[in-house]
């Protein structure tokens, strides 16, 4: 899992089927509690906003942490972080 923060959200009219009803969003890694600048894009399966930090999953995690195991997706938001110290 990695730590990141949700810097905005792409528009994506025309997508996969099995997309189709999440929100996809730019989220910028965290390593040793600072931006890395890495963006990536990863699927919102928690409703997360923009300056919010969340959990990412990425790889065949993904898909299991959107409950779509057909779905094609390599990184999703599973949590969105309350407190981290």
């Amino acid at each position: 899992m990695l730590l990141a923060i949700v810097k905005g959200s792409i528009v994506s009219t025309v997508k996969n089927e099995k997309l189709v009803g999440y929100k996809f969003m730019i989220v910028e890694t965290i390593e040793n509690g600072k931006p890395t600048g890495k963006h990536m894009i990863a699927v919102d399966g928690v409703g997360a906003g923009i300056g919010e930090k969340v959990l990412i999953s990425t790889g065949s995690a993904a898909r299991l942490g959107l409950d779509r195991a057909d779905a094609p997706v390599d990184a999703v938001i599973v949590g969105i972080v309350d407190k981290n110290q």
